[in-house]
């Protein structure tokens, strides 16, 4: 059953077209890539999916609710981790956890003790009360993934959420999130890294706007690589930048 669908979106700045008759449709407990290199439409696809952007072409629809019909609790169903840092440095790790809680109707009791049982699952639990200021970055992001579960969503929607990472936080930040989608979490990840991808997830390519594929990346890969089968379906005539292969490749 679907929790997650967007049908026929379109978005422009302008005379640009930054999206074009985008379809995608997923269901619960799986573990998707959207896969593009820079400027492929990606972020503006996000922007739209959490209500930062409207647009009237075509639908969204989150866990069964009509995003532009009943945003509310459509937004309710998501969690979402953006690709800039949004913690308050200067507030203790339990407070940035316990805010976002109240934000999101849940009383002082549940705040508590969901934050409590965030910061067990994340190993981080005597580290409470330091504030976000003294964790490092990849202990930021886990935490900006706690939070973003904390009122329990069916979608948990990342936006190239290992950006200025080291290679170890990467690979333990992409481990995290495949063990949530196992659990039964949609998980949307927006990457330009295939080296955060497995063969058996889901995988959307997206370049210049348009939906290229979407497949297994097993599938997408076939008899070679997936890096291979992204940069054929990618090409324009020229070599695509570094950046959108592997994250060694990139330089992290």
């Amino acid at each position: 059953m679907s929790v997650f669908s967007v049908e026929d979106v379109s978005y422009s700045y302008g005379s640009r077209k930054a999206l074009d008759h985008v379809s995608i449709e997923l269901g619960a407990g799986r573990f998707c890539a959207l896969l593009g290199p820079n400027g492929a439409g990606k972020s503006t696809l996000f922007n739209l999916l959490t209500r930062l952007f409207v647009t009237s072409e075509g639908r969204i629809r989150i866990a069964g609710h009509d995003i532009a019909r009943e945003p509310r609790q459509a937004l309710a169903r998501l969690g979402v981790v953006f690709q800039q840092p949004t913690l308050d440095l200067d507030m203790s790790v339990e407070r940035n956890l316990a805010y976002f809680a109240g934000l999101q109707g849940l009383s002082g009791k549940q705040a508590r003790m969901r934050s409590a049982a965030a910061l067990e699952r994340l190993g981080m639990a005597e580290r409470a009360r330091e504030k976000v200021r003294a964790l490092n970055g990849g202990h930021r992001r886990r935490m900006e993934i706690a939070r973003a579960l904390i009122h329990e969503p069916a979608v948990l929607l990342l936006d190239e959420p290992t950006v200025g990472l080291d290679a170890p936080s990467r690979a333990a930040i992409t481990d995290h999130v495949h063990d949530l989608a196992d659990s039964g979490l949609l998980v949307f990840w927006a990457t330009h890294l295939v080296d955060e991808i497995r063969e058996e997830d889901e995988v959307v390519v997206l370049n210049k706007g348009r939906v290229l594929a979407q497949e297994t990346a097993g599938q997408l890969a076939g008899s070679g690589s997936l890096t291979e089968a992204f940069v054929r379906l990618t090409a324009s005539g020229e070599a695509p930048p570094p950046s959108v292969l592997t994250g060694a490749e990139a330089g992290r």
